[in-house]
């Protein structure tokens, strides 16, 4: 079987779970949508719990790429990179329908499966995140940091709070305030 199958199997696995959520899409739907055998969808994805998995990981896949053009923009300082990879990352997870699904189902029931996909974009975040702050205290923009560890697991925590907060509510444009604001007083806090 071709990638490319595999590629329209992941195309039409991302629409469908981005409208009707991971527990309301079928595969019998999935194959007849891609107009692909159902055996086609097992020989790709063994699972509907593979499959979003691997629809998950292609959209922060390319929060990835979004993240890594922050860091390794040369004109930025320190500052404006962590400004920036806090509103590029935000902005990117509020139309990343998939991830937010898996944040949502955190409160009703968990997705296991996901797990390793979510440590895994710890661990990217936690990396990025150093790189800013080292690139800060050696500039002499961010105050020193004892534990570097403390302060990387302190950041990752707010910003999957903000997650949270942001996509629980109802109405999220209306009940947080912009993300530039956010990373401003962030950033206040850890600026010499």
């Amino acid at each position: 079987m071709s990638d490319k199958t595999r590629d329209k199997i992941l195309t039409v696995a991302t629409k469908l779970f981005g409208r009707y959520g991971f527990n309301k899409t079928s595969m019998d739907e999935i194959a007849k949508i891609a107009r692909k055998a159902k055996g086609s969808l097992y020989y790709h994805f063994h699972s509907k719990e593979v499959l979003f998995t691997e629809v998950v990981k292609r959209e922060m896949t390319n929060l990835r790429q979004e993240l890594i053009k922050v860091i390794q923009n040369i004109n930025f300082s320190a500052t404006e990179k962590l400004k920036q990879y806090i509103v590029v990352r935000m902005n990117y997870i509020e139309h990343a329908v998939n991830y937010n699904e898996t944040v949502r189902a955190d409160f009703f029931e968990h997705y296991d499966f996901i797990d390793d996909l979510r440590n895994e974009i710890d661990r990217f975040e936690k990396a990025q995140l150093e790189i800013i702050l080292l690139q800060g205290i050696k500039e002499g923009s961010f105050k020193e940091i004892d534990d570097l560890s403390v302060a990387l697991d302190t950041l990752i925590m707010l910003l999957k709070g903000m997650e949270l907060t942001y996509f629980l509510k109802d109405s999220p444009e209306k009940a947080n305030p912009p993300f530039e604001k956010v990373a401003d007083i962030l950033i206040n806090g850890i600026t010499q």
